[in-house]
């Protein structure tokens, strides 16, 4: 397997030279040590190191808590801090730029080894999860049917392309907003405003079809849809949102009036 790559960023080369001799004789590479907060952002930018032990308080303009968050804005790598103290004030704008672990000095080797596999393994779930939540929105935005999320609330999380022709919205303008304001639905029959699947779903955490209703977008437009509601569960079984799919079925109406 091969060793994770760590930027030491501690302005006492002493203390320094100590943490790159205790990173070596736990397995790490640590070829490099950054004095500042901008040469840190500059090895970083050259390295692209595994993750970043970066001391709180080092002279210069920029401290380790804004080179933090650079790094982490632009390089998606992982920062542990190294401080000896901090007040709240500090540490406040250090879990902004929401570190991977904090290591106080003076500190053991274990402590060091564990807080770096934590914090490697964290990151290395998050980036899979990133992935997994870009590949589930390519997909459902690729479909032909048309898709709406919610959370456990009933508000919209998430629209597809398709979803936002019909109802008439576009998702940075739904999102948050109630599912029934944005799927509008009445009665073919009656054009009494009818329940909302996702609601359905929600209250009872069962599978909800609908038929023979008209959905009236934001501009007034109306359209025939069938649509169906699931609740989403999390591993626990406990229900933490839905999601609703429906299709424009306005043409087989046609149809189906044209023979009758």
């Amino acid at each position: 397997m091969t060793k994770a790559q760590v930027l030491v960023v501690e302005d006492e080369s002493i203390v320094a030279l100590s943490i790159r001799y205790r990173l070596r004789s736990l397995g790490y590479f640590a070829p490099v040590v950054a004095c500042s907060g901008e040469e840190a952002i500059e090895k970083a930018a050259e390295m692209r190191p595994d993750l970043v032990l970066m001391d709180i308080h080092l002279q210069g303009n920029v401290d380790g808590i804004e080179a933090a968050e650079e790094i982490r804005a632009r390089f998606d790598i992982p920062v542990v801090y190294l401080t000896a103290y901090a007040d709240d004030n500090t540490l406040q704008r250090a879990k902004i730029t929401e570190p991977f672990g904090y290591i106080t000095k003076p500190f053991e080797e274990e402590n060091l080894r564990t807080s770096i596999e934590i914090a490697l393994y964290k990151h290395r779930m998050e980036r899979r999860l990133r992935e997994s939540e870009r590949w589930l929105a390519a997909t459902l935005r690729s479909i032909g049917d048309a898709v709406i999320a919610t959370d456990a609330r009933g508000c919209v999380r998430f629209m597809n392309p398709v979803a936002e022709a019909l109802v008439g919205w576009k998702q940075e303008d739904a999102s948050g907003q109630d599912v029934k304001d944005v799927f509008n639905v009445v009665d073919e029959q009656t054009h009494v405003l009818a329940e909302s699947p996702v609601t359905k779903a929600l209250r009872e955490g069962i599978v909800v079809g609908a038929v023979n209703q008209i959905l009236v977008a934001k501009d007034a437009r109306e359209t025939f849809v069938d649509s169906s509601s699931a609740p989403v569960r999390d591993e626990r079984g406990d229900i933490i949102g839905a999601v609703l799919v429906f299709r424009d079925v306005t043409e087989r109406k046609r149809a189906e009036r044209g023979h009758t």
